[in-house]
């Protein structure tokens, strides 16, 4: 026994002693691997290392920036004002996908080049088959398609023709790609908005610039890297796309605004118009128009006005002269004074008023000197009281905020400027004696248009100075992700008492002064009128006289909810900042207040109401569903065979009685009570040429119903 175990264990050691040299074999042949890994390692980094680097070169082509998606700027309900959209320039290579692709190309040349007329219409199928013949036959590696950009689904129609449809590498069609700045509304609000500069998407003025930070994203990274025979993009860094901002701007104040300020400007000769739509509550700037008149003639939003023009704003100031004088308490409502004949000399200058020429005003009351805009009466007050210590009323005016630092975020914008008297040895340096009665009626300061209407505004907020506010929020994804609260400048620019008092004063002066034109017969108004004369190319007798028309103002007055300001720049006379800038604000005003009006119907009906809609005549069959469907009773009279049915509805009773019109085919027919398109679209089709003259429904045509057609005649059709 014993000597069997000493066998197995002489052969376990002569095992073992084979068995070693092959361990040792495998780990000099792992030793000399690792050495080699490390000598070749250094061997590259070093004596090989620029090798490789010209290899790597012509591989690797530099960093090219990935450009983000810009954010979109926004209306107050979220409609577009300015967003980034993508357009292509469209390119063919002949030289990519053989001869399958050449082959196709050949088969379906004219389909392709019709299919690129109907996308391309003002140019012709035959010009696009000689056009893609001729780069097949040069062999182009990049022919224009088109010669401009086009927006996305062009590019997809395009994509969608034979041959064009098998991709880049096997059909030869490719695209660059362009990001786009688009404003759906055109001009609208454009000095507010903002712009870029083209190719480098560089923001110029405005909600752009002020904003790019936000607005522009994060650039990404990518290189290109050969793989195969072809180049590929790597994305190192990915872009990181703009957060889109939501504006206070309403659009359709904005257009309304814009249009009451055009129309006047051209009505009265006006070269600048500015104005504000401000809400009460918050701030928020719901429209801000920015018009200037262009040497040919246009008017354009050429600058941002109503922020940056430091004019001398006229008699709109005197309201912040005698709300300082009602809060400094020197005098109350019932003080007394006299005016005398319209002059009154101050200091070797004389001081007019309006009507001087007539015999003046005589004595007046405080509030009859904003009522009537008196010069004379309100530098005569303010002079009385304060002439011995100016500097207490350029203080009072910095209270009640007409001269606050607004500290807008629109670029460009300009702070009041309202000189203090400075004394040195006793003495004024940089005042005199006529300086108080001037500034006290709106000369001898600078003020902008947004920073007078943040003025009146407070007033209108009972003595609450809100900061304009332009943006609401920042959006990404359509998250909420920051919010811009509104900002309270003055939580009280003077007493809740003078407050109440100055906007009865401001009602007076709409209702029974110079404001007038301003007012409302369906809601009141509450304001003040400016017409100042502007200093211009050497003073203000130089030449003609150029004049500042201001009105603003708020309704309705007794619950504000929207303030507002109009200011045109005109030369010459007539000039009234009362029936001028008075009639915009009107019609600002009447056109929110009407916009605003949301009573449904089915809110105000009763058990005992029935509605009835006015109904225009025309397609009665097209009607008849329209009013089937709003359960309104209908009954049609008439050949019920007939396609289209012409005819006048009377909705005297409860009932809307469609009865058709009985022409026949060669006669004129009764196009009155209709609207414009389906007038005209009836006797078109009748063969005759019709000309449209107002707005509204049908009162007139030329043509007499029932008469004989004659084919290629004008029918005048007058609407109202």
């Amino acid at each position: 026994m014993k000597s069997n175990i000493n066998n197995k264990d002489n052969k376990l050691a002569e095992s073992n002693k084979s068995m070693l040299p092959r361990y040792k074999a495998i780990a000099y042949f792992m030793l000399f691997v690792g050495v080699f890994i490390i000598f070749k390692t250094v061997y590259l980094n070093t004596y090989k290392k620029d090798y490789w680097k010209k290899v790597e070169a012509r591989l690797l082509k530099n960093n090219a920036e990935i450009m983000p998606q810009r954010g979109n700027i926004l209306s107050c309900d979220g409609r577009f004002l300015a967003s980034s959209l993508p357009e292509y320039i469209l390119h063919f290579d002949f030289k990519t996908g053989g001869e399958k692709k050449d082959s196709i190309l050949v088969s379906n040349i004219d389909s392709i080049s019709r299919g690129l007329h109907k996308i391309f219409p003002s140019k012709k199928a035959s010009e696009f088959k000689r056009m893609l013949l001729d780069g097949r036959k040069k062999g182009k590696r990049n022919m224009l398609i088109w010669p401009k950009r086009v927006d996305f689904n062009t590019f997809m129609r395009v994509k969608q023709l034979p041959v064009f449809n098998m991709g880049r590498y096997k059909g030869g069609f490719y695209e660059e790609k362009f990001v786009a700045r688009r404003k759906p509304f055109g001009s609208l609000a454009e000095r507010t908005i903002g712009d870029l500069f083209g190719a480098k998407y560089v923001p110029k003025y405005g909600l752009e610039l002020a904003y790019d930070s936000i607005l522009r994203g994060k650039s990404g990274i990518k290189n290109r890297r050969k793989v195969l025979r072809n180049y590929t993009d790597i994305v190192v860094t990915p872009p990181e796309n703009g957060c889109d901002i939501m504006t206070t701007i309403d659009v359709d104040i904005q257009d309304l605004a814009e249009r009451a300020v055009i129309e006047e400007l051209k009505e009265i000769g006006g070269y600048t118009g500015v104005a504000i739509v401000m809400e009460v509550k918050t701030g928020d700037v719901k429209a801000i128009v920015n018009i200037g008149k262009q040497s040919n003639g246009r008017f354009i939003e050429d600058r941002n006005h109503a922020v940056s023009d430091l004019m001398e704003p006229g008699s709109v100031f005197k309201t912040a002269s005698m709300l300082v004088a009602l809060e400094d308490g020197v005098v109350d409502t019932n003080y007394v004074v006299d005016t005398g004949n319209g002059c009154f000399e101050m200091y070797g200058r004389v001081m007019r008023d309006h009507n001087w020429h007539r015999g003046g005003y005589g004595q007046i009351t405080l509030p009859q000197t904003l009522m009537y805009s008196s010069n004379v009466g309100v530098s005569r007050i303010i002079d009385d009281n304060y002439k011995h210590c100016p500097e207490k009323f350029v203080k009072g005016l910095m209270r009640v905020g007409i001269g606050e630092d607004l500290k807008l975020d629109i670029p460009g914008y300009s702070k009041p400027r309202i000189r203090m008297p400075h004394k040195e040895n006793g003495k004024y340096t940089n005042w005199y004696k006529t300086a108080l009665p001037w500034m006290s009626i709106g000369y001898e300061t600078q003020v902008p248009p947004i920073s007078v209407i943040a003025f009146y505004n407070a007033i209108a907020n009972d003595g609450k100075m809100m900061r304009p506010r332009f943006v609401k929020k920042v959006l990404k994804a359509g998250e909420t992700i920051k919010e811009y609260p509104p900002v309270v400048l003055k939580e009280q620019i003077c007493s809740p008492k003078t407050i109440k008092e100055m906007q009865k004063i401001l009602l007076r002066v709409v209702r029974d002064g110079t404001g007038k034109k301003a007012g409302s017969k369906s809601f009141s108004v509450a304001g003040k009128t400016g017409t100042a004369q502007i200093s211009r190319n050497g003073g203000y007798k130089v030449g003609t006289v150029h004049y500042l028309l201001s009105f603003a103002g708020f309704f309705p007055a007794e619950e504000p909810r929207y303030s507002c300001i109009v200011c045109l720049q005109k030369r010459g006379l007539p000039a009234s900042g009362g029936s001028m800038s008075g009639k915009v604000f009107h019609e600002i005003a009447e056109g929110i207040m009407a916009k605003d009006l949301k009573i449904r119907a089915s809110e105000a009906k009763t058990e005992h109401s029935r509605f009835v809609p006015d109904v225009k005549n025309g397609n009665i069959d097209a009607a008849s569903d329209v009013l089937r469907n709003l359960d309104v009773a209908v009954k049609t009279n008439g050949n019920t065979g007939k396609k289209e049915r012409w005819g006048k509805a009377d909705s005297s009773s409860g009932t809307v009685v469609m009865s058709e019109n009985k022409y026949s085919e060669n006669e004129v027919p009764d196009v009155k009570g209709m609207g414009a398109r389906d007038a005209v679209f009836i006797l078109q089709k009748k063969g005759l040429k019709v000309y449209v003259s107002g707005k509204g429904k049908v009162q007139e045509q030329s043509l007499h119903p029932g008469t004989k057609i004659v084919k290629g005649q004008t029918c005048k059709l007058t609407l109202e």
